[in-house]
């Protein structure tokens, strides 16, 4: 199952102070340092778990190389470009120059974590196996049947204005499920305090040179690649927490 590196909690604490330096509620990390919520190491692009043809016919091999090499690896290069300014301003003392890197941490940092949920959330249509155990049965006792979640997915996701993701996500407060969707590159759990179940991207580099502008049409395929057992073990995990 997806398990966060200790990097990449520091990316989630960085992305909490984000939001928090803009909200005003900064006093929730007084006494802690933003350079101590990271480790100092730099984050590396991961391996995917398949080959880029892996996902045909559903997702292209021209759409997974460029996505994975060039736009995952920009968030990458992004966040470690940040941290390294970051560890500059505190050491020169610049609460300015700190204050002013937060948005970028946060874009690429939250860039690298969903990309990396995203990628587990897929397997090659050929080990396709749907939703079973837990997972299926709060599915259909939440929306009735895996159809009408789909559908509502879908719309939410094919709704985003501009670039986003849609997510499945644990409730930790309710105990349930509920479909979500983020704008840009924020990162589902700091912005909700919700636990990424299964994320899909909808910005149009996932899907443009093959689906071109049409949201809907790459939204209703990707359900034949989405990995229902990755998704069933994050369930199972965040309903134990």
């Amino acid at each position: 199952s997806f398990n966060l590196s200790p990097i990449d909690n520091s990316v989630i604490m960085l992305s909490c102070a984000a939001s928090a330096v803009r909200s005003g509620r900064s006093t929730l990390f007084r006494g802690v340092g933003l350079r101590g919520m990271a480790t100092g190491q730099d984050l590396k692009l991961p391996a995917l778990p398949y080959d880029y043809d892996a996902l045909a016919p559903v997702i292209i091999p021209e759409i997974m190389e460029i996505h994975h090499t060039k736009h995952h690896q920009a968030y990458v290069t992004g966040f470690n470009n940040a941290l390294a300014q970051l560890k500059d301003a505190e050491a020169k003392t610049d609460p300015s120059a700190i204050v002013g890197l937060q948005s970028a941490l946060k874009f690429n940092g939250g860039g690298h974590i969903n990309h990396a949920i995203f990628w587990k959330s897929l397997i090659p249509p050929k080990e396709f196996q749907p939703p079973s155990g837990p997972l299926e049965e709060q599915i259909k006792a939440t929306w009735g049947s895996l159809d009408t979640f789909t559908a509502k997915f879908n719309a939410a996701a094919a709704g985003v204005q501009g670039s986003g993701w849609g997510w499945l996500a644990y409730n930790p407060e309710t105990k349930g499920l509920q479909i979500a969707t983020t704008a840009n590159q924020d990162p589902l759990q700091p912005t909700t305090k919700l636990i990424p179940l299964l994320g899909v991207d909808v910005w149009e580099h996932a899907y443009y040179l093959q689906y071109k502008n049409v949201r809907p049409d790459y939204l209703k395929e990707i359900w034949k690649v989405i990995n229902w057992k990755e998704a069933g073990d994050r369930f199972a995990a965040a309903s134990k927490a």
